[in-house]
């Protein structure tokens, strides 16, 4: 992937942008976009909303997280950058360096618009680190105006230079183009590669087939030469264009990670697709038929829209990586501002990458884990702790003594077995509906049931004219409950023209033991939160024009009907790492 305007529109058009096709979640999608004003370079860079230890270069756009990799003791994290300016354009993969994922150091783009086979963009891609130690990316190369796309490798000049800063692009690119009758402009972002057990390497290229998304397979023995598989590996009716795939396994039972090419009856099989259409990702788990080279989703993964997703927030064009060093497999995903284009231009920047997860298998097998990598805790400074304060219906209680703009809460509330069964019905015609419709009826203020809303006030100003209420309803269904977790940005901003959804997503958890956690990471203008230890993650970008700095509040809260407790929260501030 490769190409993305702002949110509204109606700036863009005030500034006489171009940008084509239509809004969908907060995001224009367009192979061709600001040809005016990609190459403005950012004078001054604002720093009201800028996070603080959420990665983000300097100054510019960025977009995808590309082909991430652990290498001879470093990490090496590429992504799409515009170097020239803070709206998408002039794609290059910028390469920054690290030795524990938090702190970062910038070097050289690693690959940029120089050759006849990526003359007009260089797209997202990934790192395949092969045997003999031999990294090499796969990418999208844009060849011509009409956005027909190829696929290229790249190779490090120097395998003895520590950070691999300059990569070479081979004449005999590219690798792959596409073939008679397929669509040349919804052909790209090559995966990882994994090797069968016929000694073959493969990768997947995302595309579409009319309304159908594919993942397209192919197989090579020496990285070099590549055929296309008679069949996909994978493909649905009705969800539109495939972007940025990953496919991997995961252990059924365990923690560890796997590098991407093991295979055998202990692992299932996860594939990730990135929607065109809805700007939001998807994943099943499964089983990968190594005879027919097939994947078939699990009956208990929905494949399609409403399928699982790794963040039911802003969180787009992930990618995952194994990182061999400490056995876990590490995702990063790209989340885009939800403000305007006008905004991103005055500010000079747009676009974070969100704190990299670690990725493992829930043991009930229908789902995945997702926890921020434990590097981050280095960050924590200044701790408030609190245990045992009961909120009733109404209670808003602050947590002080940490910095609430940049903070990481940990928090677990319990309750009483008897307002479980206090908790309010879930109405039968919500079924048709997903989590962020149901949300955005019962918000955080809406009373009507017993156990919930309760949670934190996220980025909230003294008076509560702007907050992001990150929190959990309790519903009733017949013998069982479900539990509906929300990051509501609604009331985040007095400002005019933003994108401010009732993200949400439904947790499947046993609250046998009375209790649900949550963890929220709050860095200025992006809470990204983990419900029930990850199970349901959801990312909010809010800009507050109140709660901002040292104005900002942080409070815990209970409007429902039932009282809860709160069991253990901790609060730290979070102090900036070391970005050079």
């Amino acid at each position: 992937m490769g190409h993305f305007c702002s949110e509204k529109i109606l700036w863009v058009l005030a500034l006489g942008f171009t940008c084509v096709l239509v809004s969908i979640n907060g995001v224009e999608a367009s192979h061709k976009v600001y040809p005016d004003y990609q190459s403005l370079t950012a004078s001054n860079v604002g720093r009201l909303h800028r996070t603080a230890y959420h990665f983000q270069p300097k100054r510019h756009w960025i977009n995808d997280p590309n082909g991430p990799m652990y290498y001879n003791g470093v990490y090496h994290l590429f992504y799409q950058y515009n170097p020239k300016g803070a709206v998408w354009g002039n794609i290059v993969w910028a390469h920054s360096v690290s030795t524990d994922l938090i702190n970062w150091t910038p070097l050289d783009p690693a690959i940029f618009p120089s050759k006849q086979f990526d003359k007009y963009g260089c797209w997202s891609g990934s790192a395949t680190v092969r045997p003999g130690n031999k990294p090499v990316i796969l990418y999208t190369g844009i060849v011509d105006q009409n956005n027909t796309q190829v696929q290229n490798y790249a190779v490090p000049a120097n395998l003895s230079d520590p950070y691999l800063r300059e990569w070479v692009k081979p004449d005999n690119n590219p690798l792959i183009v596409p073939q008679a009758g397929e669509n040349k402009t919804a052909f790209r972002d090559p995966t990882t590669a994994w090797l069968g057990r016929d000694g073959h390497w493969r990768i997947l290229l995302g595309g579409k087939r009319k309304h159908r998304g594919v993942a397209f397979l192919y197989r090579s023995r020496d990285f070099l030469k590549w055929t296309k598989a008679k069949h996909p590996l994978h493909t649905t009716a009705g969800t539109g264009n495939w972007e940025c795939p990953d496919f991997y396994p995961v252990l059924k039972q365990g923690s560890y990670g796997l590098d991407t090419s093991v295979l055998g009856p202990n692992v299932k099989h996860v594939l990730k697709v990135s929607l065109d259409v809805t700007r939001y990702e998807y994943y099943t788990l499964g089983y990968y038929d190594t005879d027919k080279d097939r994947y078939i989703p699990d009956d208990t993964s929905r494949d399609g829209w409403n399928g699982l997703r790794y963040d039911y927030g802003n969180f787009y064009a992930s990618k995952s990586f194994f990182d061999h060093s400490k056995n876990r497999r590490i995702l990063w995903g790209w989340a885009n501002e939800s403000d305007s284009a006008y905004d991103d231009v005055t500010k000079g920047w747009a676009g974070i990458q969100l704190i990299p997860r670690v990725i493992t298998l829930d043991p009930n097998g229908k789902q995945l884990l997702q926890w921020p990598i434990p590097e981050l805790e280095s960050l924590r400074g200044e701790n408030v702790h609190l245990s045992g304060q009961v909120l009733k219906k109404g209670d808003v209680v602050e947590v002080t003594g940490i910095t609430p703009a940049q903070a990481d809460v940990e928090v677990t509330f319990s309750f009483a077995a008897s307002s479980l069964d206090l908790a309010e019905p879930f109405d039968p015609t919500w079924k048709a509906l997903d989590a962020q419709d149901v949300c955005g009826r019962r918000g955080s203020t809406v009373e009507g049931g017993g156990l919930g809303p309760f949670g934190l006030l996220t980025l909230a100003s003294e008076n509560l004219e702007e907050y992001t209420p990150v929190f959990f309803r309790v519903f009733k269904a017949g013998y069982q409950h479900v539990v509906l977790m929300c990051s509501d940005a609604r009331s985040s901003s007095l400002m005019d023209g933003l994108y401010t959804p009732s993200f949400a997503g439904f947790v499947d958890v046993d609250l046998t033991d009375k209790k649900l956690s949550l963890r929220s990471l709050i860095d200025h203008s992006v809470v990204e939160s983990f419900g029930a230890r990850g199970k349901t993650c959801i990312s909010s970008r809010v800009y507050p024009t109140l709660a901002v700095s040292d104005k900002a509040h942080l409070y815990v809260f209970n409007n429902g009907t039932e009282a809860v407790k709160i069991e253990t929260l901790d609060a730290w501030s979070m102090n900036r790492p070391r970005m050079n």
